[in-house]
């Protein structure tokens, strides 16, 4: 069980000085100071070595004061005093610093030693009760500071022990201890979860649908951190917080366009909403990469186009909301000033889904390519409204189901009171008070610390992207074969030559956004003539190129579906994010170690061993022999991967992929009228064989890549055209391929069937 003083983070102050036990009249003054600083309950974590105090800094976020000896290595620059007053210095710009030095040394500190600290220790002049008095109050001050307003309110709250009379009806958690499942539940989580779950009768944290009390204190500290006018914390993901956007800006039969890369949610909100769908086409490349929207098909000319030739908008209808999804799920941001640029004569407000991206705010190698990017304070009111929605739990630290609406009014802004109507409409009178409190935390996080927590995650990727790239380098150099990365194969380096990704200077790749960038025809994307600068690749999310296809789509002799290759990690306890025909993807978030991608590369050498030696499946992937013996007992690694590689090459996997998402069904009636249908029963199920010239009463979305290839109204199209046939392909492969299927969301598998549900014939 948790006690009380369990809830409060002790006082650490971490003291960086060479020969401590020195017995000089220093010395002894130092030593009289730490038994102070422990009297006054501050523990005292002592470095002798600047490598040693780096590292504390680096790993122990709860030191909360740096005692920094200036003389630290004797020597006239004083280089490691200053190495460890700018790494404890970058890593939080809060916490307190003292320099350690004598009075004829003060006059000779520079002045940016002397702007990264907070005070002085004369250790001959004052006493050890007086400089203990100071530190202590300094560590108090920034305790004070260090939790953001509603966790605060929250830790306050739960530590005043008071009987609760109001729901929930756990009461604190005492109600769990009644029966033993419920004691195991309470001793599981703890006290402090059950103790800070309340209800909206404590007045005491405000309200999350007034936006009052600790809980609007804490979305305007949000706004303020990630550069909105205004936040609110949402505890139902970033699927709500895309509803309440279109359902707070757009009405039944008003034109938005949308990203046709569009979560699921874009989708629901549409039919909710009632509007009117345009959908703006992205690129795609060979291997089923989903790449940006041509900055063509955003002028005003083409868009006029675009809605003039949708069936179902009303005659001269002008969009009023556009969503775009940035970054993709593959990693690739736009630039977002460019994208306004284009956009912003023909909508109001803009909408950039950001579920995977909260972090891009917080590292200069992002500038421009977020929805809230530059001051708010010197925005152009006259530009469109903007609004992002972030899971915050996806990529930061967060509770799941942990989201924020991040809104910069310009033109047409929708005022808080009528979009907190949408907003209400979709949260709950009783919300989840721990998710709201990560929201805050995640907010306090990256205020501090955001940029080297960013800064960490791209270097290990970037670590990790030129250990695979060198590898696969080495093994073409011996005849043999290893894994790539979907990442440019040379760059510019900082003297403007182009080196091979992986010779390049790490420093080079973590600083500079022109390595990631798209250049027009680069043969490693795809994309073929993009606008320079239009696009940059996102470091942190990797996605690995297992062999079996050229950049150009042309399928080599033999290869590896990517399918196997997640199996065989999963296996291994390696559980990965997406997975494609020939890419699977790792996304390098916050917290991430060497140890944990060096754990990948092992085992990524692992596969290549018992791929080339055709170890049995029984030992690779166990389970997939228990849960199906009669396909894959006694067959090995290397047989099954090239059997379902052959599968793919006659089924035309990829290639079918690739021209279904390049095709824009015709819509035979809104979202929201398909789904009226549905609510009246008014469909009927059928299979592939009878879905040609069908309406879709519920949208079709394979994951992957996870975007609609239908949406619910649109029409199947021809027997023998691109969609059907490309579902045709995914459910014959599934039949092939057991504990391989595709997850197809709007398609039901009865013995291997596909069914789908359409609008019954008028």
């Amino acid at each position: 069980m948790v006690s009380r003083s369990s809830l409060r983070l002790a006082m650490r102050a971490l003291l960086v000085r060479e020969d401590f036990e020195d017995v000089s009249a220093a010395g002894r003054a130092l030593g009289a100071l730490v038994d102070e600083l422990e009297r006054r309950e501050i523990e005292v974590i002592v470095s002798d070595d600047v490598e040693d105090a780096v590292a504390i800094a680096a790993t122990d976020p709860s030191i909360q004061c740096l005692l920094l000896d200036w003389e630290l290595g004797f020597t006239e620059d004083h280089v490691d005093a200053h190495r460890v007053l700018d790494a404890m210095r970058g890593l939080n710009a809060a916490v307190p610093i003292f320099l350690v030095a004598n009075r004829s040394a003060a006059s000779q500190i520079p002045v940016d030693a002397m702007t990264k600290a907070d005070d002085f220790i004369w250790l001959l002049e004052d006493t050890a009760d007086f400089i203990g008095g100071r530190i202590r109050a300094a560590i108090e001050r920034y305790r004070s500071t260090v939790l953001p307003p509603m966790f605060g309110a929250l830790v306050k709250f739960a530590q005043t022990y008071e009987y609760s009379w109001h729901t929930p009806g756990h009461t604190g958690g005492t109600a769990f201890l009644t029966s033993p499942a419920g004691r195991a539940f309470f001793e599981f989580f703890g006290e402090s979860l059950f103790r800070s779950d309340l209800s909206i009768s404590v007045g005491d944290l405000g309200s999350l649908l007034d936006h009052s009390g600790p809980i609007g204190a804490g979305e305007r500290y949000a706004a303020g951190v990630f550069g909105a006018d205004r936040t609110y914390y949402v505890t139902n993901g970033s699927s709500t917080s895309n509803r309440v956007i279109l359902m707070a800006s757009v009405t039944r039969d008003q034109v938005a366009l949308c990203d046709r890369n569009c979560h699921k949610s874009v989708e629901h909100a549409m039919t909710l909403s009632g509007a009117i769908p345009c959908y703006l086409m992205p690129t795609r490349n060979a291997l089923g990469i989903i790449g940006p929207i041509p900055p063509e098909h955003l002028t005003p000319a083409h868009l006029r186009l675009l809605v003039a030739d949708n069936p179902l908008a009303p005659e001269g209808a002008k969009p009023v909301h556009a969503v775009i999804t940035n970054s993709t799920y593959d990693g690739l941001c736009y630039n977002v000033a460019r994208v306004e640029e284009l956009l912003g004569d023909t909508v109001d407000r803009l909408h950039f889904d950001e579920a995977w991206y909260g972090y891009a705010r917080f590292n200069p190698i992002y500038r421009e390519r977020f929805g809230m990017h530059g001051d708010p304070e010197t925005r152009d009111k006259s530009k469109p409204t903007v609004f992002a929605t972030q899971s915050t739990h996806k990529l930061l630290a967060a509770l799941s189901q942990a989201s924020m609406i991040h809104v910069r009014d310009g033109r047409n802004p929708i005022d808080h009171a009528r979009f907190n109507e949408a907003f209400m409409m979709h949260a709950s009178t009783s919300p989840c008070y721990p998710i709201i409190a990560s929201n805050d935390v995640s907010a306090a996080m990256m205020d501090s610390s955001g940029e080297h927590l960013t800064d960490v995650s791209i270097r290990e990727a970037v670590a990790f992207r030129q250990m695979v790239a060198r590898l696969n380098a080495e093994s073409a150099d011996d005849n043999a074969w290893f894994f790539d990365i979907w990442q440019p194969d040379e760059v510019h380096d900082a003297r403007g030559r182009t080196v091979p990704f992986h010779e390049c200077d790490p420093e080079h790749l973590a600083t500079d956004p022109t390595c990631w960038q798209l250049l027009p025809n680069a043969a490693w994307h795809g994309f073929g003539e993009i606008e320079p600068g239009y696009c940059m690749l996102d470091p942190i999310k990797v996605s690995v190129l297992t062999p079996g296809m050229d950049p150009d789509g042309s399928l080599r002799a033999v290869g590896i579906p990517a399918s196997i290759l997640t199996s065989y990690l999963g296996a291994r306890g390696i559980v990965v994010e997406k997975t494609t025909d020939f890419t699977v993807l790792f996304l390098f978030s916050l917290g991430v170690t060497k140890g944990k991608w060096g754990t990948l590369v092992n085992a990524l050498l692992d596969f290549r061993k018992d791929y080339d030696a055709n170890v049995s499946l029984e030992r690779t992937i166990p389970s997939l022999v228990a849960d199906y013996p009669e396909r894959y007992s006694g067959m090995g690694l290397r047989e099954l991967a090239d059997l379902m590689f052959a599968a793919m090459g006659d089924l035309k996997t990829t290639a079918t992929m690739s021209e279904a998402f390049g095709i824009l069904p015709k819509p035979d009636m809104s979202p929201v009228s398909a789904y009226e249908e549905l609510v009246r029963g008014n469909i009927e199920k059928v299979t592939l064989d009878d879905l040609a010239g069908r309406t879709l009463a519920t949208g079709i979305v394979p994951y992957p890549p996870g975007i609609p290839l239908l949406m619910p109204g649109e029409n199947a199209g021809p027997a023998k055209g691109a969609l059907i046939g490309y579902l045709r392909a995914l459910e014959l492969y599934d039949l092939r391929f057991p504990g391989f299927g595709h997850d197809t969301h709007g398609v039901e598998v009865e013995d291997g069937v596909y069914n789908v549900l359409v609008v019954k014939k008028s």
